[in-house]
């Protein structure tokens, strides 16, 4: 492996995970020296998977082991999908040095205990895998509800990351629940569906709408001194990693199209700056509303059932507009997903 393309160069600023589950984007950027740190997934990249012809067999064995658990209906359609979530995740773990991830279902995204339960199912089919809790997280959606079950997962030793989340109250609400990774998106994910909706900048450290939300969310982490950790997801470029790099978060994860373009790119001979100065964290950033203030610092967005982000949610129509979108194209992702099942169970 090339240790001047700009990926090695990347490296060395930030812990890199890889946003696949396909065990040869894995394979392709890493060696016996670097590997990948976690590997992140969602529906949509598990519809991606199960849908490709050189993967029929993992969909028929996840298809099988779920008939043969004695469900059915709706509930072998979606144990079978939890399989293969489990049996993707497996081929791309001997690239890792941390944890797979697994995301609860967008229909819980809205209930805690249905969101517990199915963190909880996800870490023992692991577990069944021979993938062991303490190299598993689970990516749950950051609306109130599911924050909260954030909250009781942490406590019963289930690792969790709070994902769809575009917004500083939505990374304080996730700290307070002690989540290991906050996972806010750089571009809203209907950018990989629609590129059409996707802007460039001249800076992009200065000028996306994202980046003052996650440099507010890196300096009041760094404030508060939260455990959490930073791993900003739906990076569409190489120009984009760059920035964020300057932003100065604990890991980026990146898909193989990112990975392929660093690794194919040179670090430039005047290699850029990569930290801007600090900003003070007092310092509101513009376009994230939901920070200005002190008491952002103190507010405990858990109290009365999260009572607190819900209100600040509701006080934020752009975040809250991002979310419900996301949780919508996951949900139609993951319907899609049943179909494949439902057409396999058919056959067999």
């Amino acid at each position: 492996m090339s240790t001047d393309n700009l990926l090695a160069h990347v490296r060395t600023q930030v812990t890199v995970d890889v946003d696949s589950m396909d065990p040869r984007v894995a394979a392709r950027h890493t060696s016996l020296s670097e590997k990948f740190c976690d590997m992140t997934s969602n529906q949509a990249i598990v519809y991606n998977e199960a849908f490709r012809y050189d993967r029929a067999e993992l969909l028929a064995a996840a298809c099988n082991a779920a008939q043969s658990s004695g469900l059915s209906g709706d509930d072998v359609i979606a144990h079978a999908v939890d399989i293969l979530t489990v049996l993707l995740a497996k081929e791309v773990f001997p690239h890792l040095t941390g944890r797979v991830h697994a995301q609860t279902s967008p229909s819980h995204a809205y209930n805690t205990e249905a969101t517990i339960a199915h963190a909880k199912k996800l870490v023992s089919l692991f577990e069944a895998n021979d993938i062991p809790k303490s190299r598993v997280c689970i990516k749950i959606p950051a609306t109130p509800e599911s924050i909260v079950a954030c909250q009781y997962l942490e406590k019963i030793g289930i690792r969790t990351l709070a994902t769809c989340l575009f917004s500083v109250s939505q990374a304080l609400a996730a700290s307070q629940a002690g989540c290991l990774y906050v996972a806010p998106y750089f571009n809203e994910l209907r950018v990989h569906f629609d590129p059409r909706i996707w802007r460039e900048y001249n800076d992009t450290a200065k000028e996306h709408p994202m980046s003052p939300v996650i440099r507010a969310i890196v300096q009041i982490f760094k404030s508060i001194n939260s455990r959490t950790l930073v791993m900003p997801a739906s990076i569409v470029t190489s120009a984009e990693v760059l920035a964020l790099v300057s932003l100065e978060p604990d890991h980026l994860t990146l898909s193989g199209t990112v990975l392929d373009q660093l690794a194919s790119s040179d670090v430039p001979q005047s290699e850029p700056k990569l930290h801007h100065p600090e900003v003070p964290v007092d310092t509101p950033p513009a376009q994230a509303p939901d920070t200005q203030g002190a008491s952002i610092h103190t507010t405990d967005f858990l109290a009365n059932g999260a009572g607190a982000l819900t209100e600040a949610l509701s006080a934020d129509a752009e975040t809250t507009r991002k979310l419900t979108d996301a949780l919508q194209i996951f949900g139609e992702m993951e319907r899609k997903t049943f179909d494949l099942v439902r057409e396999q169970l058919s056959k067999q």
